[in-house]
């Protein structure tokens, strides 16, 4: 399609497994999670320069910015939400329903009312050490919470591995992938979009061949989605309306001024939008 970006150009290379990409603007980085190492990492794309931020962070997974300026990331190793201002780490919540404890808080995302939502599949406490503590399941499920006034509140409760996730432009809807075929061969692969005024949901897009995994909406609507080796683009209708090939596996994505910032593998990728799109 005329206008698309056709390529992604690897800025950085060096981690186990990138995740958790977002831009910061007063520094010109991106701030990525090396999960299976435990870092937080700033890198510079101007110069593929790296900076380790914590080299013991809690194995921290997918992030975002919150109204005040300040990061919301999602912990495995904490089992919990946290909030990073002025290089200080708080923990944001940590438990639910009478002290039950997360599973390992995965993707984040705040709402117009400063509302926090997140999912919590179980990949940080069955990894082996890799991706957090090993460790049990406190309630049977993996829900998408949201987070508000001292309270976590499951909202959705039917997803298999919920993971990542994104609101519309207008935050009436919420996009959720769920990536349960990870573990399970016939398990979903799939986008789900939930109307947050009714309850109503549907499955809006499935992703085959692989799984979703991180996702974004970009100023026009379109929802931006990791598929396997592949960054997929579809319309609020969903239909597919661009692919952008990449040489690993993509985990997830966040947008800068000029484009994408796109984690993959052991790497960091960018996206430049067209001037023409």
């Amino acid at each position: 399609m005329n206008g698309w970006p056709s390529e992604a150009e690897r800025v950085w290379s060096g981690a186990e497994w990138a995740e958790g990409p977002l831009w910061l603007a007063a520094t010109r980085s991106v701030r990525i999670s090396d999960i299976p190492n435990n870092r937080i990492l700033d890198i510079d794309p101007a110069t593929g320069g790296m900076t380790v931020v914590d080299d013991a962070a809690e194995y921290p997974n997918g992030r975002t910015g919150d109204h005040d300026g300040s990061i919301l990331q999602c912990s495995h190793g904490r089992r919990a939400v946290e909030r990073v201002a002025h290089g200080v780490t708080t923990t944001v919540v940590s438990t639910w329903g009478g002290g039950v404890r997360f599973n390992s808080p995965n993707d984040i995302v705040v709402a117009a009312d400063g509302a926090i939502w997140f999912t919590d599949p179980p990949y940080g406490l069955h990894s082996s050490g890799r991706e957090g503590h090993p460790g049990e399941q406190e309630y049977a499920g993996c829900y998408v919470f949201r987070y508000a006034d001292g309270e976590a509140v499951p909202m959705i409760t039917d997803m298999v591995h919920p993971n990542g996730l994104a609101f519309s432009r207008d935050f009436s809807l919420l996009y959720v992938a769920d990536s349960g075929r990870t573990w399970h061969p016939e398990g979903p692969h799939h986008l789900r979009v939930f109307d947050l005024a009714t309850g109503a949901s549907e499955v809006f897009a499935e992703i085959d061949p692989g799984f979703p995994d991180g996702l974004r909406v970009d100023p026009d609507g379109l929802i931006w989605t990791s598929a396997g080796r592949q960054v997929r683009v579809y319309t609020p209708g969903g239909v597919l309306a661009h692919t952008i090939e990449l040489p690993e596996r993509v985990s997830n994505l966040c947008p800068y001024p000029g484009g994408w910032y796109v984690t993959a593998g052991r790497s960091l990728y960018r996206v430049v939008r067209s001037s023409s799109g």
